[in-house]
């Protein structure tokens, strides 16, 4: 083949290749939240890198369906049918509790999780060199450091002997961490009061309950909800930190600070 007829074929095939990739139709990718994925900073703009370097780029060649929760952890388990009934090509999980939906709603669509908490522990899947079955993700260590977390509480305050600690309910890992909190507690002669929390409303009363009780210190587990409710948190405990049992009052505009 002559060099020009070469160049006029490779030409001619390079076109036909951007023609058939532009016919194919996109994959279609789920995202699944407990909170809304602005609450994860930074992240969604990291996940859109990490693909368009392997070479996917939204609304070019994949599309994106994103649903969140919006904190409220009973909405998980539709969202996720609802993705599976959409035929996403994978499901990505923001956290442990929408991996857990979606394990539920599919065994067949692929699950790609990131989680604090030890996966095989709490049975998202059977091992770590092998997970098993449709589902697999990243495990960044959150819960194995309930411990370091009470250790550094004690170090910073050591008079404080009774700890409140903040669980949301709706969380399938929040057992683990009041369990590796409970037993080093119990190391450390501590004493470990758990309040729960789930909803926003939640929030004020509890911190209530906590003043009422004479809490010495907070630890709020690692849990999405906590993340999307940092700021009032933080209102909330400097509130309680001015304040003495029985004095506690918070107005509505002071609790959306």
């Amino acid at each position: 083949m002559r060099r020009r007829e070469f160049i006029t074929f490779l030409g001619g095939t390079t076109a036909w290749v951007a023609t058939a990739r532009a016919q194919e139709p996109r994959r279609v990718i789920g995202l699944l939240s407990s909170i809304t994925f602005s609450s994860y900073l930074g992240a969604d703009a990291a996940m859109a890198r990490g693909l368009e370097n392997t070479g996917f780029v939204e609304d070019k060649n994949i599309s994106i369906i994103r649903r969140s929760a919006d904190g409220q952890y009973n909405r998980l388990p539709s969202l996720a049918s609802e993705l599976v009934r959409r035929g996403v090509a994978v499901i990505g999980c923001a956290d442990g509790p929408a991996a857990f939906a979606a394990k539920t709603a599919t065994s067949t669509t692929p699950i790609v999780f990131a989680i604090g908490t030890d996966p095989v522990k709490v049975g998202l899947v059977d091992r770590f060199n092998r997970p098993g079955g449709n589902i697999t993700g990243v495990y960044h260590l959150l819960t194995g450091l309930a411990s370091k977390h009470l250790e550094l509480l004690h170090e910073l305050l050591p008079a404080a002997r009774t700890i409140a600690l903040f669980v949301n309910p709706g969380n399938p890992n929040a057992h683990v961490y009041v369990l590796e909190t409970r037993a080093a507690a119990d190391a450390l002669g501590l004493q470990v009061e758990v309040l729960t929390v789930s909803t926003e409303g939640d929030l004020e009363p509890t911190f209530r309950i906590m003043v009422q009780q004479r809490a010495d210190a907070l630890l709020v587990i690692a849990d999405p909800f906590f993340i999307a409710w940092r700021k009032q948190l933080t209102a909330l405990a400097a509130r309680c930190g001015r304040v003495g049992p029985g004095n506690f009052t918070l107005s509505r505009s002071q609790n959306r600070a």
